[in-house]
């Protein structure tokens, strides 16, 4: 009894004054080194790596994801992110850009809507220059987007929306046509339009106004 209790003090004065050494050349093998980014067209690569210049004092192995989606979240473009550790020092970061559907000028501010109804910072971008355009507020604007969705809409074919104070929709056509819509049931008016747009008895008609409840008024 007395040597298993001295063997026991023996044991926890080693395991208290133990102290490991580790090589710091070892772990230094693991520093980040290189950053890899796939996935994006709209976002520069060197501006989202002047983002993350602090990962290169970084070890693989103790990587807080947390801030590294506080940095990325700086660039608005940027919809989700996954990493990939590649050792000894490599990381990829596999990027899903947001999806501009819409460009929303209101008064002198401008920005993109995303197809998940983000507003994303304006800046000049060649392969979106041909968006709709959104004139008025923007937070009203989705649940058109996804109104037009529902009943399969011609979206790709519209230049511009006009929101009015009064809750309504106009929508300009690319071939310049006008609709008019009424604050409610707008959908019977989209599906009408949908439904006489290419028929020869409406071709000369460039204004399609249903404002009035059960009317069509056209000129």
């Amino acid at each position: 009894m007395k040597k298993s209790l001295f063997g026991l003090i023996i044991l926890f004065i080693f395991l208290t004054t133990y102290s490991p050494k580790f090589d710091n050349n070892i772990i230094s093998k693991f520093y980040i080194k290189k950053i890899i980014l796939q996935g994006n067209s709209i976002l520069n690569s060197d501006e989202i790596k002047k983002e993350l210049n602090f990962l290169y004092t970084k070890n693989l192995f103790f990587l807080d994801i947390k801030i590294i989606e506080k940095k990325l979240s700086n660039l608005n473009f940027i919809e989700s992110f996954r990493l990939k550790k590649i050792y000894p020092n490599t990381l990829t970061i596999f990027i899903v850009e947001k999806k501009p559907i819409a460009i929303l000028q209101n008064k002198k501010k401008k920005f993109y809507i995303s197809d998940k109804g983000d507003l994303i910072k304006f800046k000049d971008i060649k392969i979106h220059r041909d968006l709709p355009t959104v004139f008025g507020k923007g937070e009203f604007f989705f649940s058109l987007y996804l109104d037009l969705k529902s009943i399969k809409f011609p979206f790709e074919d519209i230049k511009s929306f006009y929101f009015f104070e009064s809750g309504r929709w106009d929508l300009v056509m690319l071939d310049d046509n006008l609709i008019k819509l009424p604050i409610k049931d707008y959908l019977i008016s989209l599906k009408n339009y949908m439904k006489f747009k290419n028929n020869d008895n409406f071709k000369d008609y460039k204004n399609f106004d249903y404002r009035i409840r059960d009317q069509l008024i056209l000129n």
